[in-house]
């Protein structure tokens, strides 16, 4: 289902735009003098799981910026139908025409992993809003930096690492961006993630669950133990957030980078 027009979703009334500002990490880090360019141009929404973004080849004229809780996954589907996840976006970032300026084609397809509520803007507003100010431009540049790194050790995980390291990895990344240790996500869902099959998935959540670091049922799962998750994922997981507070040092993405400095 496509993302439609309106200011309310499901029966759930969407926050004022002045208020969500605090809810995203890349506005957030913003002075008033930059968050008084994107407010008049941006718009509340209410995103239900499932919805799509944009598929690729079309035109992105729409930038998103996710809430608390929300996250998104860039898809890449291929000729047999056969889809695997290249990025993970929330509440640290944006979706849209942040990589290339402008209504350039998608190249992949942006669904909603799990809803919230998010901000949004015509990408020609954004690239606008850049013109104006240094500060934005600058903001967004870096972002797309750690946009591209996410990506592109996606695809070395996706090679090179065990599923059980790559699904923990997922499940912490998800952790980060939700504010409570239950997620919500199906088997099915799961595998198309991580481009295998959902018996495949299910056979390595019996797995962590026998070991006491999640538990699963009915398309719920609930992390017990995060550490145990963070020893179990690859490198990927770290080499990620590290390059992502390198470039963006002032947006603190993750909750979990507060809980270890105790900040």
């Amino acid at each position: 289902m496509r993302s439609e027009n309106n200011n309310k979703r499901g029966g759930v009334a969407t926050l004022s735009v002045a208020l969500q500002f605090a809810g995203n990490r890349l506005l957030a880090s913003l002075k008033p003098a930059e968050r008084a360019i994107l407010e008049p141009s941006m718009s509340s929404l209410f995103l239900n799981r499932g919805d799509v973004l944009f598929e690729p080849g079309e035109d992105v004229t729409q930038t998103y910026f996710p809430g608390p809780g929300v996250v998104v996954s860039l898809v890449v589907t291929m000729a047999d139908g056969r889809a695997v996840e290249s990025a993970t976006i929330g509440r640290e970032g944006a979706v849209g025409g942040i990589v290339s300026a402008g209504h350039k084609p998608a190249f992949s397809r942006a669904a909603v992993q799990i809803g919230g509520t998010a901000l949004r803007i015509e990408t020609a507003a954004l690239e606008s809003a850049k013109e104006r100010s240094s500060v934005i431009r600058d903001l967004f540049n870096r972002y797309a930096d750690t946009l591209i790194a996410q990506t592109l050790q996606s695809v070395a995980c996706n090679a090179l690492h065990s599923l059980e390291a790559r699904l923990c990895r997922w499940l912490l990344t998800t952790h980060d961006r939700v504010d409570s240790d239950e997620i919500a996500l199906t088997q099915e869902y799961l595998a198309e993630m991580l481009g295998v099959q959902r018996t495949t998935v299910s056979g390595v959540a019996r797995v962590l669950q026998e070991r006491g670091l999640i538990s699963y049922s009915r398309g719920r799962m609930v992390i017990l133990d995060r550490a145990g998750l963070e020893r179990s994922a690859c490198e990927c997981y770290g080499s990620v957030q590290d390059h992502f507070r390198a470039i963006l040092p002032d947006t603190r993405p993750q909750n979990v980078l507060d809980a270890k400095t105790g900040s």
